[in-house]
């Protein structure tokens, strides 16, 4: 299965933020803004923005004489035990507040060995998570988070995964064309969000941005009630430009 990778705002951070956390490994001892923005090559303004990321998410933090270290979260993801447990806990965490921050239930989803795959996810009672009534691994044509999976695949790989699933429908909007979706698929630009207008499920709106981390195929998903639609672009725009941690975290 070919791959098509297309690199978007959140991968260029991420990459950026792995410099900056690399160096700060490098100087054991604390290094300063002024000599990171040397080694690194950043802009103050962007790297001061990557260091607000990076202590926010335990990755790095300030000494008393204003230099950076490695924080714990780092430390705890560098481990080999519970390595796994880490991450998960840290995707949560992560996951947590992007939900309050974009006001919706908010998901990872992966692809995975051919399938469609929701491996984390956050809700709550004012941001409930969409009721799966029928199985995410075989509505990947009517979800947002199926259908930026599939963008990241290759013409070949999409119409693999078509072949191996039949497009029901599941709502009087959903796609049971192949050679339509297929076609809206090609023609989807990887930084722009991927929407599910009540396609998958009547009375719910979802958006998904790629997180692509290495060879694996990822995204960031939300939902909200339909009576919240006029919020779903506003709120995919914020979910993509706060990718960037996520993205951190699995590529770490």
């Amino acid at each position: 299965m070919a791959l098509m990778h297309e690199p978007t705002a959140p991968y260029h951070s991420a990459q950026d933020a792995l410099r900056v956390l690399e160096t700060v490994a490098r100087h054991t001892t604390g290094v300063t803004d002024t000599e990171l923005a040397h080694r690194t090559g950043l802009s103050p303004e962007r790297l001061t923005a990557l260091l607000r990321m990076l202590r926010r998410e335990g990755y790095v933090e300030q000494v008393t004489d204003g230099a950076y270290v490695t924080g714990h979260a780092l430390a705890r993801l560098g481990s080999a035990r519970g390595r796994e447990q880490a991450l998960r806990d840290k995707l949560q965490q992560t996951l947590d507040r992007l939900r309050d921050s974009v006001g919706a239930a908010v998901y990872i989803s992966r692809y995975v060995d051919g399938e469609v795959r929701v491996t984390q996810y956050a809700d709550s009672p004012a941001t409930p998570a969409v009721n799966e009534w029928v199985d995410f691994r075989y509505s990947a044509h009517a979800t947002a988070a199926g259908k930026s999976l599939l963008t990241q695949l290759d013409h070949n790989g999409r119409r693999d995964h078509l072949s191996r699933h039949k497009m029901a429908r599941l709502t009087s909007r959903t796609i049971t064309s192949d050679k339509l979706l297929l076609s809206r698929l090609e023609a989807q630009p990887p930084t722009v969000p991927v929407l599910d207008l009540q396609e998958y499920a009547v009375g719910t709106v979802c958006a998904a941005v790629p997180i692509t981390a290495g060879s694996s195929v990822g995204c960031l998903a939300l939902s909200l009630p339909v009576e919240h639609a006029h919020r779903l672009r506003q709120a995919a725009d914020k979910l993509n430009r706060n990718a960037a941690p996520v993205l951190l975290s699995l590529a770490l």
